[in-house]
């Protein structure tokens, strides 16, 4: 039987703490992909990022302005299928679902009028999230009418449940790269033995070749 509680106010407010500092130690462990870079004119530049199945994935751009030219965004797989296109992207939004565990490439290329060479580097500041960050629980809350409470439990039980997808993911690669090693390491021993098989045969001719072509020659009985 548990011990009563000292005073009527803070063992209801232990589950709380511990909640929100769950929260804060999971925000910490996955922090916004921010990134800030500089395009040379006539250049592109792309950023590739690994992203699980069924996951929603939201980017936030922003460009500086460049005189004369112009920047097209493109956002691809590995397969080249187009998710997001901009043309003389200067700022927005864009959001996908992925269909499948795969690789995404984020691209931005400058270009110039014909006759231009050079020009100014242009800033560009790229946030992406995915997962539960790119979540919008506000829209969550005023859907079914949750409490902010409710509201950061709900997201601490979908950051957990993405820590645990995760660690099932590694674990299925883990078994994958095992297997491939086992397989490896078997053929390599049956490619050893097939070659020690020839090599033996192989000697073994020699030897009765040798023994013959010596008893033709009357070198040996």
């Amino acid at each position: 039987m548990s011990p009563p509680c000292p005073s009527p106010s803070p063992c209801p407010l232990l589950p709380v703490a511990l909640a929100l500092a769950a929260i804060t130690l999971l925000r910490l462990a996955h922090p916004a992909a921010a990134v800030s870079f500089h395009l040379p004119a006539n250049a592109r530049k792309c950023l590739r990022e690994e992203i699980h199945k069924d996951v929603l994935v939201t980017g936030e751009y922003e460009l500086s302005e460049q005189p004369g030219g112009r920047t097209d965004l493109k956002v691809t797989d590995s397969s080249g299928h187009i998710l997001y296109s901009k043309e003389q992207a200067s700022k927005g939004k864009f959001a996908f679902t992925t269909d499948d565990y795969d690789m995404f490439e984020i691209c931005f290329e400058n270009r110039l009028p014909a006759g231009h060479f050079r020009g100014p580097d242009q800033q560009i500041v790229l946030n992406t999230k995915h997962g539960v960050e790119a979540k919008n629980y506000e829209d969550v809350a005023k859907a079914e009418k949750l409490k902010p409470l409710e509201v950061e439990l709900r997201r601490l039980e979908d950051l957990s449940e993405a820590i645990v997808n995760d660690f099932a993911y590694m674990k299925q690669r883990e078994e994958e790269m095992r297997d491939t090693n086992e397989s490896t390491s078997a053929r390599v021993l049956y490619f050893s033995i097939f070659s020690m098989c020839c090599l033996v045969g192989l000697a073994t001719w020699q030897v009765f070749y040798l023994r013959r072509f010596f008893k033709a020659k009357k070198l040996i009985e």
